[in-house]
């Protein structure tokens, strides 16, 4: 009897989105931008959500939404939007958080729940890229 009920729950709990890319708002000479090409994009590719949501990075000046319609525009280097398969924002992450929290704060993000850190806590302002 406790099996079909299991069954049913697992059936309705939602589902992490799907994601088709991580976009990186970037800018020549954003110190933070550069921080993240030396710590995560070497092996982003091959990480977990790099599988899931290859990196297409974006020249803020040239394009504020990524070519995206309806995507609120980014105003911060890097920012970082998880964009689904449907073309829709999943969520966003403004400023390079380091090493330690990108990761978790993207994973979070792909996977429904709320960023690690919150919003912009556990960071410095320092780290936060803004």
């Amino acid at each position: 009897m406790l099996l079909p009920l299991v069954l049913l729950a697992a059936s309705v709990a939602p589902a992490p989105a799907r994601a088709a890319e991580l976009l990186m708002f970037e800018q020549p000479g954003c110190p933070f931008c550069r921080k993240f090409d030396a710590e995560i994009a070497p092996d982003y590719p091959q990480s977990r959500i790099g599988r899931i949501a290859p990196l297409r990075r974006v020249n803020i000046w040239d394009d504020r939404t990524g070519g995206i319609a309806g995507l609120t525009p980014a105003a911060f280097t890097p920012t970082f939007v998880l964009v689904g398969d449907d073309g829709r924002e999943i969520g966003r992450l403004e400023g390079y958080p380091g090493r330690k929290w990108f990761y978790p704060e993207i994973e979070a993000i792909l996977d429904g729940r709320e960023t690690p850190s919150g919003d912009a806590a556990g960071r410095s302002d320092a780290t936060a890229g803004r």
